[in-house]
């Protein structure tokens, strides 16, 4: 993790985006983003025998970027990163269009 307190932050008042496209309409509608570490499958009795202190292996390597999804659809990955004492995520990369659009047309 690194400390993010000097980062840039992308002004308030952005309407357009690169390349020239007008995100006006949309910039008002509120959607969910959350940022996912890793999963696992267990067993309920597995579950029910979690106490405090117990660790949960995840499908996930240490080192490996984490899925940044908006509304469940993967749009880019990153790291963890610390801003002004909490969490933050730096975007690495972004899905490419196959995975982004492959979210929504499942939920279709």
């Amino acid at each position: 993790m690194s400390d993010m307190s000097e980062a840039p932050r992308i002004e308030d008042g952005m309407t357009e985006a690169p390349g020239g496209r007008n995100f006006r309409l949309l910039a008002d509608i509120p959607v969910r983003m959350s940022v996912e570490v890793g999963s696992t499958q267990m067993r309920l009795a597995e579950i029910m025998n979690l106490a405090e202190g117990s660790v949960v292996e995840l499908d996930r390597q240490a080192d490996e970027l984490l899925d940044i999804m908006v509304n469940g659809t993967l749009v880019a990955r990153g790291e963890v990163v610390t801003v002004n004492g909490r969490y933050g995520i730096r975007v690495v990369e972004i899905a490419s269009t196959d995975a982004r659009m492959a979210g929504i047309e499942r939920r279709s």
